[in-house]
């Protein structure tokens, strides 16, 4: 917890600074963000992105070794994607209700009429699944192409559980660069209130007040949003099919929300996320290691959450009223989108300007919000995470595999139980 009470001071020293200069001083602002919070912040992510193919190939090969039986390996994968799809559905249901309920949109003045917005297309859902087979593993690693990387290290790992002790060598190598990894993620991490103060620096600065102001009920309705489902959806998985309590769940795995908050990738927390999940949740490496890194790829509830609001947003601020038809063509365009965008860049607007394409909204509306998406998707990022670490508790309760809490939490478990 020293970590991520570190972590803290250092957001909360960003904040204070990048609104003063922002505000009182904006040329110096400009000149310390380009020579001091930029860098920070890029320094910390690069560290972090550095060890994240080799986390993810050499934790998925481990785990499915570890998992060893193809149909284990395939009910695991089920149990995942099904929760991943569950819960993002649920994610645009509260997303749209409280949009409804709250109307961000109306009685604002937003220049709609000057607003644009450059929509890319997504590929298509059977492109993607079928690019999920690397025709050349090494450039995959190279292009950071998560779902090439997870496919062929389950790959990898598969052949190591057939193969047995003949490749027990192999094996051990694997383990052990997976112990290397883990302590370069311990060493990477004390860099990690540095990069934060920089990057919640830059990005609070940046944006100023008057962005904030005007952008704040929708900011007010997705951060409601992203503090319901977590609570509720995820909490409530945690207790009622993890069989362990949310609270024990939150404070545990907090140190890594942190992580993402200050990072805003799911990709770049992956390592500390897992950590965190195998050391605190007590979550297996094998169960772990598969489902995280899945989710770092395709669980997207944050996003979903940003989706549902900015539609409601969007359609009001343009006076458009959505029939019930369409709020439901929203749901399921945007959980099957959530699947063909996975491993593209920009996916969450990429899944957005579809959505609005899907139900007759402007696609320039996304200009609206674009300018409060970066402090968004920070917060959005933490709930992902969170997602990913709580759908690790579920799958490996379900296999009657996840640890027992260590003896000083059974009793806060018991009391709060």
């Amino acid at each position: 917890m020293k970590l991520a009470r570190n972590i803290i001071i250092a957001l909360i020293s960003g904040v204070v600074v990048g609104l003063v200069l922002n505000i009182f001083t904006p040329g110096i602002f400009t000149q310390a963000d380009a020579f001091l919070f930029k860098p920070l912040g890029t320094i910390f992510l690069n560290l972090m992105k550095m060890l994240v193919v080799p986390v993810v190939f050499i934790s998925i090969a481990l785990g499915t070794v570890g998992i060893g039986d193809p149909k284990k390996l395939g009910r695991i994968g089920g149990k995942t994607i099904g929760f991943f799809l569950i819960t993002t559905a649920i994610a645009l249901v509260i997303a749209l209700s409280l949009g409804l309920l709250l109307k961000p949109g109306e009685g604002g003045n937003f220049e709609t009429a000057n607003a644009t917005y450059e929509a890319q297309e997504a590929p298509p859902v059977a492109e993607t699944l079928l690019g999920i087979i690397p025709t050349n593993p090494i450039s995959a690693m190279a292009e950071g192409n998560m779902l090439q990387i997870i496919f062929f290290a389950a790959l990898i790992g598969f052949g190591m559980a057939m193969m047995g002790s003949r490749v027990e060598r192999v094996k051990e190598l694997f383990e052990q660069a997976n112990e290397l990894i883990m302590y370069l993620i311990t060493f990477v991490m004390k860099f990690a209130p540095y990069g934060a103060f920089g990057l919640i620096a830059s990005a609070v600065g940046s944006q100023g007040m008057d962005a904030l102001k005007v952008m704040g009920m929708y900011m007010g309705v997705v951060l409601g949003a992203l503090l319901i489902h977590t609570i509720v959806v995820y909490g409530g998985s945690v207790a009622l099919i993890g069989k362990r309590n949310p609270i024990w769940f939150f404070k545990n795995f907090f140190p890594a929300q942190v992580v993402a908050f200050s990072t805003a990738s799911s990709a770049a927390t992956l390592p500390i996320s897992m950590k965190t999940a195998q050391d605190k949740l007590k979550v297996p490496e094998s169960i772990s290691s598969f489902t995280q890194s899945l989710g770092a790829t395709i669980n997207m509830d944050g996003t979903a959450i940003m989706q549902g609001a900015a539609v409601i947003f969007i359609a009001q601020a343009y006076g458009i009223e959505l029939t019930i038809g369409q709020l439901l063509t929203v749901v399921l365009t945007a959980v099957l989108a959530s699947i063909g965008t996975a491993a593209v860049p920009g996916a969450g607007l990429i899944m957005l300007a579809m959505v609005l394409t899907s139900v007759g909204l402007p696609v320039e509306g996304i200009a609206l919000v674009l300018g409060v998406d970066r402090l968004l998707d920070m917060v959005r990022t933490a709930v992902n995470i969170t997602g990913d670490a709580a759908c690790a508790v579920v799958v490996a309760k379900t296999e009657g595999v996840l640890g027992e809490p260590d003896a000083e939490e059974i009793q806060v478990e018991t009391e709060i139980a």
